[in-house]
């Protein structure tokens, strides 16, 4: 294993040592002491296995494009911002905008993330262990978000072809939101992923499959109706 110290390193100097390790060939690398530095791991386009040993700032993962990434500890806004594909996971909460604009790939929050979580998702699949804020899945246009606990205010708002699934209550549903219930199919995905991804949850006390509550856009706002004016005056 490839080991990168950040103690008393710029953030460039550690980015440049990461890409130097995955760029020949390293493909399991171990990142120490990051001390909540901004903007770690950002542009990693080749597949490879790191591991930050501790909590992270802002834009941590973004705009990567293959690696796995696992976080011990928590990290800042932004995290995962842009990801073309790859997977990255925090083993703690996560500050606001997490896995805004991803386009795939896999973003799992063990505990909790803050707000605008998945806004302008276009595809991949946000998971979520915990609780998180409001706005979340704002303008998402395609890909899968999963919540476990609550969710804040303005959810779903002005969506377009993300599928939501929370666990818990939903304080406020955003403008042009819809609750389904999961067909039997979707349940199964349900416990598919979570079994996956988040075993310990599945595992939990009074944790059930058939709590969660789908949420998708009432396609109101897809095209505009000048009879509905007062939906989009409202989204506006």
């Amino acid at each position: 294993m490839a080991t990168i110290d950040c103690f008393d390193k710029t953030v460039r100097d550690v980015n440049t040592k990461l890409r130097d390790f995955v760029s020949g060939g390293k493909n399991d690398i171990h990142i120490i002491n990051p001390e909540s530095l901004h903007n770690l791991a950002v542009a990693i386009t080749k597949a490879a296995n790191i591991t930050i040993d501790g909590s992270v700032g802002y834009y941590c993962a973004g705009m990567i494009d293959g690696p796995t990434i696992r976080i011990n500890g928590s990290a800042g806004w932004g995290l995962a911002e842009s990801m073309l594909s790859g997977t990255v996971r925090v083993n703690g909460s996560a500050g606001n905008g997490a896995a805004a604009a991803i386009r795939d790939g896999t973003v799992i929050i063990e505990a909790d993330a803050a707000a605008r979580l998945g806004v302008s998702m276009k595809g991949g699949l946000v998971l979520v262990g915990g609780n998180c804020g409001y706005m979340a899945g704002f303008m998402g246009q395609k890909g899968t978000l999963i919540v476990c606990g609550d969710v804040g205010a303005g959810f779903a708002d002005s969506m377009y072809e993300t599928v939501c699934f929370v666990g818990g209550e939903i304080a406020e549903l955003g403008t042009d939101a819809i609750i389904e219930k999961p067909t039997e199919d979707e349940y199964s995905y349900l416990s598919r992923t979570l079994t996956l991804h988040l075993p310990t949850k599945m595992e939990a006390p009074g944790f059930a499959i058939d709590r969660f509550k789908k949420v998708i856009s009432g396609r109101k706002l897809w095209n505009f109706d000048n009879q509905d004016w007062e939906t989009w005056r409202e989204a506006m």
